[in-house]
């Protein structure tokens, strides 16, 4: 059914685009145009191929015609300054932002293929769906409370970290009064001033790198920090001195749960640096969220995220401190009123409310046999605390 209709709304905007393209001047504003009506994340423009939309993780041709390579340069240069075609043509990689006013905000990359232009594009959402929206559990819904200190999102690419950090910040944008700053590689979603007001930085159009931003970000008075992902030992320290000196800072990691994102964030550090490192963390990590998206069996709703959610109190502090990080997760399971669960207690959940199947869960589960004793009602050990 949902491919069926994914094919219609491909025909139709086909159709659209066929007509939209009779005229050339400023061809590609329509296709940003188009992009935004039919929620497109991303367009890519080739030679030899019609352009190409990706729409709900699909990638749809769209319009009749095929471009040449001459086609790709014309659309893409008539919307380039001088300096910019300069630098292009220099470098052969070139990084913008562009604005359709009323419409949408995109990013845009151009780069050499073959000898020959290309472009992707990436839609920049202005919509930043919120807590219900996502279905985020009630641990993640306590994190906008904290004013002070680092609170990591952790999880591979692809599964949800931005947008849930987007619905975090959005909900403090709501209901405080202070300064945003987020420093983003790339900017996926664009906040409007509410209560607070917002500063974004793109890495390769506003500020060189992370670490350029990072080096002078408290001295623009921030209150708020998102760091995106801290990819090296030189974006974790900025990130945690920022939380030292009393603000509240976010950052992404590649990890699965919360034991390893602290033994990847001290694998940034040389050994030396590992204690001192610990140290920072027992007084300043706030939360750990790892997340995996699911295929959800609800219908109108196509993923659901599963979340293992650390909220550190004194337990945690001293495991950190003692190098005692896999007993951590003992604590995880057994903190359910302080908002804490792990995968499997997310599973279950999402289970019980109708938005995963049981096969689903046990696939996506890291300990799929404790999970099958769970929903039978069978808890052992630290689970028998929580759940028994």
């Amino acid at each position: 059914m949902e491919t069926n209709s994914q094919d219609r709304n491909a025909s139709g905007l086909m159709r659209a685009m066929a007509q939209d393209t009779t005229r050339e001047a400023k061809d590609i504003e329509k296709l940003f145009s188009a992009m935004s009506k039919n929620k497109a994340s991303d367009l890519h423009l080739k030679a030899d191929m019609k352009p190409v939309f990706r729409i709900a993780t699909v990638l749809h041709e769209v319009g009749n015609r095929v471009l040449t390579s001459e086609d790709v340069k014309r659309l893409i240069y008539e919307i380039l300054s001088d300096d910019q075609r300069v630098r292009f043509e220099a470098h052969g990689d070139l990084d913008f932002a562009y604005s359709l006013e009323g419409i949408a905000r995109y990013r845009v990359n151009v780069y050499r293929d073959r000898g020959t232009i290309a472009v992707a594009v990436r839609r920049v959402n202005p919509d930043i769906p919120n807590f219900e929206d996502l279905h985020l559990p009630e641990g993640i819904r306590r994190i906008p409370n904290f004013t002070q200190g680092l609170v990591i999102v952790a999880g591979p690419t692809g599964q949800g970290k931005s947008t849930t950090l987007a619905s975090v910040l959005q909900f403090i944008n709501d209901n405080r009064k202070c300064h945003i700053i987020t420093v983003e590689d790339p900017i996926e979603y664009l906040f409007r001033d509410r209560k607070s007001f917002v500063n974004q930085r793109e890495v390769g159009i506003d500020v060189e790198s992370f670490t350029a931003a990072l080096k002078h970000i408290v001295r623009q008075n921030p209150d708020v920090i998102l760091v995106g992902e801290m990819r090296d030992n030189v974006s974790f320290d900025a990130a945690l001195q920022a939380a030292e000196t009393g603000h509240l800072v976010f950052g992404t990691i590649h990890a699965s749960s919360a034991a390893q994102t602290l033994g990847r964030i001290l694998d940034l550090f040389p050994t030396e640096r590992q204690d001192l490192i610990r140290q920072g963390l027992v007084f300043n990590l706030k939360a750990v969220v790892c997340q995996k998206l699911l295929p959800s069996s609800k219908e109108g709703v196509r993923m659901v995220p599963a979340c293992e959610i650390m909220i550190t109190n004194s337990t945690i502090q001293k495991l950190i401190m003692s190098h005692e990080d896999k007993k951590i997760q003992d604590v995880i399971r057994s903190g359910e009123e302080e908002g804490m669960q792990d995968f499997n207690q997310s599973l279950v959940k999402l289970i019980n409310e109708g938005y995963v199947s049981k096969k689903v869960a046990l696939q996506f589960s890291p300990n799929p046999e404790q999970l099958k004793m769970n929903l039978q009602g069978i808890y052992l050990g630290e689970d028998h605390k929580i759940l028994g």
